[in-house]
């Protein structure tokens, strides 16, 4: 799991490393980690959470070893598949 806060942003910027790191696949997935949240890059819900709040994942079992659940919004199968069995 990758903090955004802890991303360099000094030789880079927070933008440019992010962008890097999916260039080389380190991360695939994105998270909340007040809410224990995960899914999509390009999700608008998780588009919209505090900066504090956001993480990163280099897949999804990652993100479910780490306590996370899908994503109501961009992985819907995914998240009634989670809640039918919780």
């Amino acid at each position: 799991m990758i903090k955004h806060l802890t991303l360099s942003n000094t030789k880079f910027g927070r933008s440019k490393a992010l962008k890097m790191l999916i260039n080389f696949d380190e991360i695939s997935i994105g998270g909340n980690a007040k809410l224990k949240i995960y899914g999509t890059l390009k999700c608008s819900s998780g588009k919209r959470m505090n900066i504090e709040n956001r993480v990163f994942f280099k897949n999804e079992t990652e993100a479910i070893l780490a306590g996370f659940r899908p994503c109501g919004h961009c992985m819907r199968d995914k998240y009634l598949l989670w809640k039918s069995l919780n």
